[in-house]
């Protein structure tokens, strides 16, 4: 009887090791120091010290591994550069550094640095156009706003701007400073229109203007003007009028929010 050969399993082909992709865009790239401050020079760190560390974490080699900038290398990698290093500063000029397409280590090393997001960054023109379309509609909400709001409340926010010369003003002037205040500080003024105690501390800042009632000079205790019949004491270390718009929601201070209010000129 013939034995039948069992057949051997083919070897399996030696797995060919994965080729990342280079994604790197060449392109010019602009750098700004950042917050208000532009001098005239300003160098920052082009390689690792005890004083300043210049390192980055390399998730997947798990360790973090030290930068250095030097013009002769491919490499930003101190572990990856052969033979001797030519250094070079790295300088801002009055807040600003170019850095052309073809010193691609350069700007490896700017966007592995750091400082990078801390003292300077790259300028992105798509997140500067995202930001810029934010900041439009919110001027856009809040000239809405001012356009379609009622005297009262407008002259309640205009007073946080201007002080009390917002008594001064007529309708129109008070429509157009309160325009301005949107689109000048859209931020501060929608929020302003969302707190609705502005309008009462208003509310009660006139009525102290029109001499319908009075705060003594201690800051602590509204009255009538007409008997100087107590009306409320204000709570230690709180702004006056806050504390009356408060005690206007109240029962009692809101019978005399009412009488007050028929008063007014």
């Amino acid at each position: 009887m013939e034995t039948k050969e069992k057949k051997k399993p083919a070897a399996k082909a030696p797995a060919t090791p994965e080729v990342k992709k280079d994604t790197w865009e060449y392109k010019d790239r602009n750098y700004f120091l950042l917050g208000s401050k532009m001098p005239l020079t300003y160098t920052i760190t082009s390689r690792h010290s005890r004083r300043y560390p210049c390192v980055w974490f390399d998730k997947d080699l798990g360790y973090e591994r030290e930068l250095r900038y030097a013009t002769n290398q491919k490499s930003i990698f101190v572990d990856e550069q052969q033979g001797s290093a030519t250094l070079k500063h790295i300088v801002f000029e009055k807040g600003h550094l170019m850095v052309k397409k073809e010193q691609r280590n350069l700007q490896e090393f700017l966007a592995k640095h750091p400082h990078n997001g801390v003292l300077f960054k790259e300028f992105d023109a798509v997140a500067k156009a995202v930001d810029e379309y934010e900041d439009l509609e919110i001027e856009l909400e809040a000239m809405n706003a001012a356009k379609t709001m009622d005297i009262d409340q407008l002259e309640a926010i205009l007073r946080v701007e201007l002080g009390s010369s917002v008594v001064s003003l007529s309708s129109k002037e008070l429509k157009r400073d309160g325009l301005l205040f949107a689109k000048n500080n859209p931020a501060l003024f929608i929020s302003l229109a969302q707190d609705e105690n502005v309008v009462i501390r208003n509310f009660a800042i006139r009525a102290v203007e029109e001499s319908i009632i009075k705060l003594d000079s201690d800051q602590r205790t509204f009255k009538w003007a007409a008997n100087g019949r107590k009306l409320m004491t204000v709570p230690f270390d709180e702004n006056p009028y806050s504390a009356m718009a408060a005690w206007f929601k109240t029962d009692e201070g809101l019978e005399v929010y009412r009488s007050i209010e028929k008063k007014f000129k």
